[in-house]
Parts: C-alpha cells; sequence; structure tokens
C-alpha cells in the first residue's frame, strides 16, 4: 500500500488549490505557499513547470498514488482509443479506493485506501483489500458488517461538502453499483483539473 508520508495539507499549501474541497483546508485561510517565501511574487510558470503541475495536483487528488502507478495508467489510457485524457479520467474513477470515495464511505481518499486495505470492503459480495482494483461497470461495491458501525463511515455519510455522482448509484447507505465510467465533465472535482496538460507531459 502507497503511505503518504507528507502533510496531506501540503499539497494544498504547494498548488495554492483546496485540492478535496474540505473545510479545514489551509488554503482557505490563506492562498498563499507554506514557509517564509511563501507571499513572494510568483514568476512565471514555463510549459513543463504548468504540465508537471496538473501531474501533480491530478497523481495527488487520487490519494497520491506512486509515479510508477500513476505512468502505468497513463500508458494504459494511451492504448485505449478515443481521447487519452478522458481514458486517464475514466481509469482513475474505476479504482477501488476512489469508488469508496465517491459513495462517501470514506471521508477522504486517504481514508478509503485505508478501508479497502483492512478488509472493509466486498465487490460483488467477495471480500477486497486491493485498493487499485479496477471496478468494472455494474460491479456493486458494499461496506463490510463491522465498517457499516464504524465512526469514520458515519461521519463520512454525513460530510455536507460534496454528493455522490450519479455514476455511483447507491442501494441503501451500505451499497452502491459502478454504472459507467464517467468523463470529465462529470466527476466532481472540487478544482479544475487539466489532465490534457498530463498527456502532454508524458509525450515529451
Amino acid at each position: 500500500m502507497s503511505k503518504r508520508k507528507a502533510s496531506k495539507h501540503k499539497l494544498d499549501r504547494r498548488m495554492g488549490e483546496n485540492i478535496w474541497g474540505r473545510p479545514n483546508s489551509p488554503v482557505n485561510k490563506r492562498a498563499y505557499g507554506p514557509g517564509q517565501h511563501g507571499q513572494r511574487r510568483k514568476s512565471k510558470v514555463s510549459d513543463f513547470g504548468l504540465q508537471l503541475r496538473a501531474k501533480q495536483k491530478l497523481k495527488g487528488y487520487y490519494g497520491d498514488v506512486t509515479e510508477k502507478q500513476f505512468r502505468r495508467t497513463y500508458k494504459e489510457a494511451a492504448s485505449i482509443k478515443g481521447d487519452t485524457g478522458q481514458n486517464l479520467i475514466g481509469l482513475l474513477e474505476q479504482r477501488l479506493d476512489m469508488i469508496v470515495y465517491r459513495a462517501k464511505f470514506a471521508p477522504t481518499i486517504f481514508s478509503a485506501r485505508q478501508i479497502v486495505s483492512h478488509g472493509h470492503i466486498l465487490v460483488n459480495g467477495v471480500k477486497c483489500n486491493v485498493a487499485s482494483r479496477r471496478v468494472k461497470v455494474g460491479d456493486v461495491v458494499s461496506l463490510g458488517t463491522k465498517a457499516q458501525e464504524m465512526a469514520l463511515v458515519i461521519e463520512a455519510q454525513s460530510l455536507p461538502e460534496r454528493e455522490i455522482p450519479d455514476y455511483v448509484v447507491p442501494d441503501g447507505n451500505e451499497k452502491v453499483t459502478f454504472t459507467r465510467v464517467p468523463k470529465l465533465d462529470e466527476v466532481p472535482y472540487p478544482v479544475t483539473m487539466e489532465p490534457n496538460l498530463v498527456v502532454e507531459f508524458y509525450s515529451r
């Protein structure tokens, strides 16, 4: 399992954006970078810098997956017919930890990954502890019995700042069905994501 060793808000501060749309993000209090030089005038960013920023932001949003995993997902997206950027978003949204997050079974993508790795999630009735597993259209993702009573899950289901997207259809509070692979404009990102710049970054 990938471990995020740095602060979860570090990416927010570095990007100057509330990546996950959480009310306790430090960006809500101050919209400049960390450290004593955070308020310095920003120099013009190169094309490479913009592409790198877009890649880091998208990769970070999905739980800061490893560079190896992210690059492998990009290569798979590039091999599929159609728009590579759209394909990349579709593949990332099919990750099991992301479906758990979208279903509001967990308050953050990091806690969603933890719930999966601890064996609290079932896919079509079978326990799965692989966060990167690709969920297929029609698959049913549900909470295990113990998870239904966890404070973390109860907290997540009461969060007002995000809704369950329409491609993840709930059946009560313990079960959802993944009905289709979403397009970029259907994914409820709190900030603007630019997968086209990610494609340019890896296409150099």
